[in-house]
């Protein structure tokens, strides 16, 4: 499938009290991997608006093995893994110089017909094309 990479390095300000990443950050850091991923199949969300649909998220689950610490560099991994009902993605995010695996976890995104305002039940023709083009 598709997949794209960031690298993240761990800041002062991710840090909870016990000086690891505090884990309401990692949905920001899959975000941030996820625009990367849109962004390679060029539908992300300004062209997603565009088309008329809204893609919420509608399941979010992370996996925490091991902590992330200050100044860590780590890479997050997308990968689009389904798209013919519904946006799943795939993260991983593993250890820059170790390639250790840190955490995992996905995301699900519904299409939403933005003048129906009515969840559809298969992706619109456009996510086929974006992706398909990108796959050939």
């Amino acid at each position: 499938m598709i997949s794209a990479d960031i690298t993240v390095k761990c800041q002062f300000y991710d840090l909870d009290p016990m000086g690891i990443a505090w884990h309401g950050n990692y949905p920001r850091f899959f975000e941030q991997a996820r625009c990367a991923l849109l962004d390679k199949i060029d539908y992300n969300y300004d062209q997603m608006r565009e088309s008329g649909y809204a893609w919420p998220i509608v399941d979010m689950r992370i996996k925490y093995v091991r902590s992330l610490r200050f100044g860590q560099e780590v890479t997050v991994t997308a990968t689009l893994v389904e798209y013919e009902n519904r946006l799943k993605i795939n993260y991983l995010i593993t250890d820059v110089d170790t390639g250790e695996k840190l955490t995992q976890g996905f995301t699900i995104q519904v299409a939403i017909d933005n003048t129906a305002e009515e969840m559809l039940f298969q992706s619109p023709p456009v996510l086929y094309q974006k992706v398909e083009a990108l796959l050939c």
